[in-house]
């Protein structure tokens, strides 16, 4: 049985409410839109009126079919089950949010779909799950079997499949596949149904559009990725003078920022004129800017800058094939801004000296990815010794930045890149990302990505260690089980060796999830930060909190809880006794006791 959420038409099952309705009521943030939950007495109705449901869409009905036989086969008496009682550490699934898009009146012509509360409906999109389940792995078969549904006169299947394929899409956490498993799908089903396929997408791609205002962060993420990617497969053809409404609205509101999000994201796939030759000139407020790199000491006008003949040298020296201690005689005499400074640390991190040699070099390396990857490489010594500081580091990423303003995708290559060879650290690139110096691009799609991979590779690092630790341990113990009653002083001396292998991969690995812990905590500080002085400005100002910031940023906070809650549930009691603490503004503890009722 299932509860339908509001007008968007989500369904809950109601089987996951019997643990606890109360509990399954604050799980509300696993979503795709904001909606409200119908009352328990609507529950109990619901439930009532599709206890005894009626097949009329085709649907295979093998029970009746072998009704003979099961009558007259072999009766069992099943003995009464008590279900186990809730205890406090009982652990239960995630929720699960049942997706609707269309109902009957979507496609008045065809056959009728049906109902929203059917049992049939939950009937076909379980065969259609299970299709994409078995099928997922080659497009072009899991195509054909969902076009060759039972029964697909009596239904309008390509509602169904269209409808199911985003379900899976937006699932939360984490859809049940890749991304691009589902666009390469859409693509070949448009192939397959030339003729009716793609306007039941494009009908989709309508509703979405006009959802946005409700609809969830991550899955307006997942939305500009694949929008974007099939527009890629079709010559970027859209009728984007329909979606002209965005322009009058806030830069920051929903729709605007996705039109500029999904048309970034083309030129990734494409070039930049293409990009402002498919959409109207009315639209060119929301195009990309042109990808070029910003060297502030290339032009007349920057002769006055600090460090400008030093950068003219470094840039002779680079073309002249120059070795590190070269590069680094030439910066030594570069003045020190912070040598007036009290602290120690100000002699030894120089922002000027960073700041020309990260722009020179990678003015001159603009070329392509791979003229940047070399040249990080030639010079990683010198990035190391410039970056030796936390706040080095951090200066390193600033003016990276600043060169590559323009060019989101080229930020998010070098970050990785930089975090791979450890010239910065995960920490710093958190810190970066919540700086003023990136305020302006605070809810920019790129730079969210950019900490989900750097959360990930963090992740990816600890999970090594610990497999590392655990073979180790593994080993030493078939060495103790092989070992024969002789004494073996060799062997002795091959368990001493593993023995002091096993110490130091187990330092590696304390040291590696002390790192991962103060990750997240960097992460989670600073959007306490920042949604704090939102909130105090709002109060000062008396103004409304719910603006399109404070959405995206609270979101993109439920994001970081979701997408990582299985490593951020072993720092769940540091984190409640350090940063999420009953003084902590209700707006924001909300989001942390929401996470903790998933497990609850």
């Amino acid at each position: 049985m299932y509860l339908r959420c509001g007008e968007i038409g989500m369904c809950m099952p109601f089987c996951h409410l019997c643990p606890g309705l109360e509990r399954s009521y604050t799980k509300r943030k696993m979503q795709r839109w904001t909606a409200s939950l119908p009352t328990l007495k609507a529950i109990l109705k619901d439930a009532k009126k599709h206890m005894c449901p009626c097949y009329k869409y085709g649907l295979l009905r093998n029970h009746i079919r072998k009704k003979s036989i099961l009558c007259e086969a072999l009766q069992h008496n099943l003995p009464p089950f008590t279900p186990p009682p809730h205890t406090e550490d009982s652990v239960y699934p995630m929720p699960r949010v049942i997706f609707r898009m269309f109902d009957y009146t979507d496609d008045p012509e065809g056959p009728v779909m049906p109902g929203s509360h059917s049992v049939e409906r939950f009937v076909i999109e379980e065969n259609l799950h299970c299709i994409i389940k078995s099928h997922w792995k080659e497009r072009k078969t899991c195509a054909a079997q969902l076009v060759s549904y039972p029964g697909k006169n009596k239904i309008p299947l390509n509602y169904h499949i269209v409808e199911v394929i985003f379900a899976e899409l937006f699932q939360l956490p984490a859809p049940p596949h890749i991304d691009v498993m589902y666009t390469t799908l859409l693509i070949e089903l448009c192939k397959l149904q030339p003729g009716s396929l793609p306007q039941v997408l494009a009908q989709a791609t309508e509703m979405l559009y006009m959802r946005l205002d409700t609809m969830n962060t991550t899955c307006v993420d997942r939305f500009i990725n694949w929008f974007s990617h099939h527009l890629s497969n079709f010559q970027f053809r859209w009728s984007w003078e329909d979606w002209s409404d965005c322009l009058t609205q806030d830069p920051e509101s929903p729709k605007p920022k996705f039109v500029r999000e999904v048309l970034e994201k083309c030129m990734r796939l494409s070039y930049h004129q293409r990009i402002l030759d498919i959409v109207p000139p009315t639209f060119s407020a929301l195009c990309p800017a042109n990808p070029t790199c910003i060297y502030k000491y290339g032009d007349e006008s920057s002769n006055s800058l600090p460090g400008h003949s030093v950068a003219l040298c470094l840039a002779v020296a680079f073309k002249s094939k120059a070795t590190n201690d070269e590069i680094f005689s030439i910066l030594k005499d570069v003045p020190n801004p912070n040598q007036d400074d009290d602290d120690d640390e100000g002699f030894s991190f120089n922002p000027l000296k960073i700041e020309v040699f990260v722009q020179t070099l990678l003015h001159l390396a603009a070329k392509s990815f791979s003229h940047s990857f070399s040249a990080l490489a030639k010079f990683h010594e010198v990035f190391k010794t410039l970056a030796e500081s936390d706040e080095g580091k951090l200066h390193v990423l600033r003016v990276m930045f600043e060169v590559w303003r323009n060019h989101p995708q080229m930020i998010a290559v070098l970050v990785d890149k930089m975090i791979r060879t450890q010239i910065v650290d995960c920490a710093a690139v958190a810190n970066w990302i919540f700086s003023s110096e990136l305020s302006r691009d605070f809810t920019r799609l790129f730079v969210w990505e950019i900490l989900h991979s750097t959360i990930r590779k963090m992740n990816k690092h600890v999970l090594k260690i610990q497999k590392e630790l655990e073979e180790a341990k593994e080993k030493l113990a078939r060495q103790h089980k092989r070992r024969s009653d002789d004494d073996d002083r060799s062997s002795d001396r091959k368990d001493g060796a593993l023995e002091e292998q096993i110490e130091r991969l187990q330092e590696k690995v304390e040291s590696a999830q002390s790192e991962q812990k103060n990750l997240f905590l960097v992460i989670f500080q600073r959007f306490i930060m920042i949604l704090t002085e939102h909130l105090v400005r709002c109060e000062t100002d008396g103004t409304s909190v719910l603006t399109p910031w404070y959405k995206n940023c609270i979101e993109r906070l439920q994001q970081i809880f979701l997408q990582h809650h299985q490593i951020i549930q072993q720092y769940m009691v540091t984190l409640e006794n350090l940063l999420f603490t009953a003084e902590l503004d209700p707006h924001i503890l909300a989001v942390f006791q929401q996470f903790c009722a998933l497990q609850a």
